[in-house]
């Protein structure tokens, strides 16, 4: 069963995701996508990690800031993940991490979509428990620069992909978790 776990920056998302993953299997696999680029960086990744230990789950910790669809299909295949829940922390860090590698190539966008499809067949196929978190980057004001517009239309699409094959959608916003997708009015 996949869920989508989305909201604005500090809205409690993370926290969300990482206890309702929690509550589905005795341990997890911790997928971060993150890079570090800077000391400030660093230190939230290091807090993350000491907020994750405290809980005293097991989580088994995997770095992947580009490779994820391949690493849900190795997961999958190999049974890495039987029985544990996957946590993939977070989607619109991964979508950056794309972006800026293809950011100069005058069809960055059709690539890092390719990128997202992939991901979507990964998640579709996956057995197990998994969670994705993201953020929604659509709600606030319209980037200055291009590449922040660019950015923010490949996140919101990314989002509704991911959304349309998840079975839970959850917004949380000031802490609060709310599941979208039970609630969606269909136009029928």
């Amino acid at each position: 069963m996949a869920v989508l776990v989305t909201g604005g920056a500090r809205s409690g998302k993370s926290a969300f995701a990482e206890q309702f993953a929690m509550r589905r299997s005795e341990r997890g696999v911790y997928i971060a996508t993150s890079h570090i680029y800077d000391e400030e960086m660093r230190e939230r990744i290091a807090l993350h990690q000491q907020q994750r230990l405290a809980t005293g789950y097991p989580w088994d910790t995997w770095e992947e800031p580009y490779a994820l669809q391949e690493l849900l299909l190795q997961l999958q295949s190999t049974g890495g993940s039987a029985e544990a829940v996957v946590l993939v922390d977070c989607l619109t860090l991964w979508l950056s991490n794309w972006l800026l590698r293809h950011e100069e190539e005058p069809d960055a966008a059709a690539k890092v979509m390719k990128r997202v499809d992939e991901l979507a067949e990964a998640v579709s196929a996956y057995s197990g428990h998994l969670v994705l978190v993201t953020n929604e980057v659509g709600s606030g004001i319209v980037p200055e620069y291009p590449l922040g517009r660019l950015y923010r239309d490949l996140a919101g699409r990314m989002n509704q992909r991911l959304a349309g094959i998840c079975q839970q959608v959850f917004l949380v916003t000031a802490g609060i978790p709310i599941e979208l997708k039970s609630r969606a009015y269909r136009l029928e």
